[in-house]
């Protein structure tokens, strides 16, 4: 299939280059400064370091949320326009996700005691994967686009008590009772 326009393609991709661009004058570290770049950073200091962790899940959850929602309010839209708007909003978080305000603020009310915010290559990763699962619920039906957020929400709350639920309540709202139970105490 060939596409006609690829203006907003290349807008997309250019806020992708621009988020970086952004990050790297904020004095966010390219990768990982101690090693090799690794697919996967595990819980501990190389998470938000390398290209994937724990929390690329909620990323993808972001396209899923996002595509639901231009669906439902930006409709008359071009869907290409939609991605250009989603990428905007998910690359302004990452700019915000990495500001002193916010690295602190997940410092004081998560368990992400030693977070130092992410590297340009989890950033541009995480904007990725946001892309990923925007184009998933574009060509998935409505209940297979459900199950696999919930998947997504669900394993890693499984196993690393935490998801985007519980991120975003825990930013919004901080509980004594969530925070310990993350702590497994």
């Amino acid at each position: 299939m060939f596409v006609k326009n690829l203006r907003p393609y290349a807008a997309t991709l250019a806020v992708v280059i621009a988020a970086a661009a952004i990050l790297w004058l904020m004095g966010r570290p390219p990768t990982y400064k101690h090693g090799l770049i690794e697919l996967w950073g595990p819980v501990g200091p190389k998470q938000s370091q390398m290209l994937f962790d724990w929390y690329t899940a909620s990323h993808i959850v972001h396209g899923f949320l996002f595509y639901g929602l231009l669906h439902l309010v930006g409709r008359p839209k071009k869907i290409e326009d939609r991605l250009l708007l989603a990428t905007i909003v998910e690359a302004a978080w990452e700019l915000v996700e990495n500001s002193p305000v916010i690295i602190n603020r997940y410092r004081e009310a998560t368990i992400a005691l030693g977070y130092r915010g992410d590297s340009i290559l989890n950033s541009v990763s995480d904007i990725a994967c946001m892309i990923l699962g925007f184009l998933l619920a574009r060509r998935l039906p409505v209940w297979a686009s459900v199950m696999i957020v919930l998947v997504l929400e669900l394993v890693p709350l499984a196993i690393i008590r935490d998801n985007l639920t519980l991120n975003v309540w825990m930013l919004v709202h901080p509980s004594d009772g969530i925070r310990a139970w993350q702590a497994g105490a």
